[in-house]
């Protein structure tokens, strides 16, 4: 009888500690996975934006003019006849060339609208015949507009309106030139800002807005950033 009793008592502390310890360190390691994982997605949104402008810079000091700013005939001097496409036609505020702009609309281009009227379209393809930039240079091609670590399209633009006066994304931005990258959830978009400028979101060279957003609208103080949201984050350069 006895014997039956201590096969029935069960569990002892020690082994239900044992228990509890690994169940912490697969818990710990879950949560330090992940948190590995955001901060690498974080590193490559923001290597992202050092990247596209190092690419602008790049094209300049080889070309002496912006990428998507150039005349037909001085691409096919640059890469070649029939090789690059220039934007077309001559428009104010989206294809003025050899202004000293990128003009046109960031997320141009998306669903074969704009491709070829907004210079910021054209930049990707020029950018990457320059090999300053891997990816497609065929503009009809499904993979041709860049993306960031969570899926969002990339895009960069002088923020000038058609009359030729400031007009950036985010209203009250200033630059010579902005990027801009979609798609990015609220906790990535606090330590974004924190790393490459003040932690507010709503003021400094990098400011967010909803993903809904239309252009002129305000940038979302980092009070009010949502983590699981998904907003624009544009920096100015």
């Amino acid at each position: 009888m006895n014997q039956l009793q201590q096969r029935q008592a069960g569990f002892t502390l020690v082994e239900i500690a044992i228990v509890l310890v690994i169940i912490g360190l697969l818990l710990g390691g879950v949560l330090k996975g992940q948190e590995l994982i955001n901060s690498a997605k974080v590193k490559n949104m923001v290597g992202d934006f050092r990247t596209v402008s190092s690419m602008v810079y790049g094209y300049q000091d080889r070309f002496k003019l912006f990428p998507g700013d150039q005349t037909q005939a001085q691409l096919d001097l640059a890469f070649g006849a029939a090789t690059a496409t220039a934007c077309t036609p001559a428009a104010d505020g989206l294809c003025r060339q050899n202004n000293g702009r990128v003009d046109g609309d960031w997320n141009a281009g998306g669903a074969g609208t704009g491709i070829l009227t907004n210079e910021s379209s054209v930049f990707w393809q020029h950018v990457r015949l320059a090999n300053l930039a891997t990816g497609a240079t065929a503009l009809a091609d499904v993979n041709y507009r860049p993306r960031n670590a969570d899926g969002g399209f990339i895009g960069i633009e002088s923020g000038i309106s058609a009359a030729g006066a400031a007009a950036p994304f985010i209203a009250g931005m200033r630059g010579s030139f902005f990027i801009c990258s979609a798609g990015i959830l609220g906790r990535y978009v606090k330590q974004i800002d924190s790393t490459m400028d003040d932690g507010n979101t709503a003021g400094g060279s990098v400011q967010a807005v909803l993903d809904t957003a239309a252009r002129g609208d305000a940038a979302v103080a980092t009070a009010n950033i949502a983590d699981g949201t998904q907003y624009t984050v544009c920096s100015s350069y």
